[in-house]
């Protein structure tokens, strides 16, 4: 039995690499300009050709960004809802992806709006400082309610509330388009630089060492509060530490791409059904390279279909997860139904 379940998690994890490889070829070739593989090949090894400037300063950043982002984003996502114990809780839906983008383009406005540089750490800091306030506010709402619905229920308004106030201030901003501003602000992988992923890239990397070494409170954590104690897990300070660094994957995520939905709910789910387990040691790589391969998909999409117009990475990863979700739901409901009857 261990052997054949060792046997499914090598399985899958190949899969899971082959997938994303294979993406990275497709994603490198496709554009507005098609390249062959050879010519790309030429070019990495080399660093020189006619198009090398498409592949080095453009192409490589934005793939990069969505491999990185995308699967810090759906870590993010599994820590939510190893959080409070919901398999529909994740950083768009909780609001926290929204409040991160409001902190993130105010930021952007007031600063850039009086000719002042904003660094790469900046708008880290600022869409952490957004999504502790979301986070901030789900949690005193969660003490209060206990239904996962009505708490979900008020995240969603907070990040309404917030994407309201963001596509007002942007709209009314004196240069609306410094940094495709707008663009940001309805999710893209477009424009990251080589500088920006010198900053994110150890930022997310910190932050999944810290969650991967976490994996046996993690999973203790899974079994129920009163076991996790039982076994010396701090579960306060544990609460805490889930939260900060799951605060930190989605304001990577929202600083550089804005808001990007259903991937922290979405993919959690999926690879979850893939492995057909729930064990963190598991679950926190393969949540990356799902996330990773999903939203270089998504991005693929984004970029190619209706090219040379570019469709917000949210709309394509909304159409691919949001059936996902509804999934997830109608089965719980089925299962809560037939132990009910």
């Amino acid at each position: 039995m261990e052997e054949k379940r060792r046997a499914r998690y090598a399985g899958a994890f190949c899969l899971l690499a082959a997938l994303l490889a294979a993406l990275f070829i497709w994603n490198i070739c496709s554009g507005s300009l098609s390249l062959p593989v050879r010519e790309i090949l030429g070019i990495l090894l080399s660093g020189e050709g006619e198009n090398a400037a498409i592949v080095w300063e453009i192409r490589l950043p934005r793939i990069l960004a969505a491999i990185v982002l995308g699967g810090a984003l759906s870590v993010s996502g599994f820590l939510l809802q190893t959080f409070f114990a919901n398999p529909i809780a994740g950083p768009f839906v909780l609001g926290i992806s929204s409040g991160s983008k409001l902190c993130v383009s105010l930021a952007m406005i007031f600063l850039l709006g009086r000719g002042r540089f904003i660094s790469s750490w900046m708008m880290i800091a600022a869409a952490f400082a957004g999504a502790m306030l979301s986070m901030g506010f789900v949690l005193a709402v969660s003490h209060r309610v206990r239904q996962m619905s009505l708490l979900v229920i008020s995240g969603m308004m907070v990040g309404y509330i917030c994407s309201a106030v963001t596509d007002f201030v942007v709209t009314f901003a004196e240069d609306s388009n410094i940094v495709n501003l707008h663009n940001w602000s309805m999710g893209s992988f477009s424009g990251i630089s080589w500088e920006n992923m010198a900053v994110v890239g150890p930022v997310v990397a910190a932050a999944l060492v810290c969650t991967f070494l976490l994996s046996k409170p993690i999973g203790a954590y899974q079994m129920g509060e009163a076991y996790a104690s039982s076994v010396g897990v701090h579960v306060r300070r544990f609460r805490v530490l889930l939260i900060l660094l799951s605060s930190v994957l989605s304001a990577c995520v929202a600083a550089f791409a804005g808001p990007v939905s259903f991937v922290g709910i979405a993919v959690p789910q999926l690879v979850k059904q893939l492995f057909r387990t729930a064990k963190p040691m598991i679950m926190i790589p393969a949540c990356f390279l799902g996330g990773a391969a999903f939203c270089l998909f998504c991005d693929l999409i984004a970029r190619t279909v209706f090219a040379p117009t570019e469709l917000s990475i949210s709309s394509v990863t909304a159409i691919l997860g949001a059936p996902v979700v509804i999934s997830v739901m109608l089965r719980r409901r089925s299962r809560a139904w037939r132990e009910g009857a």
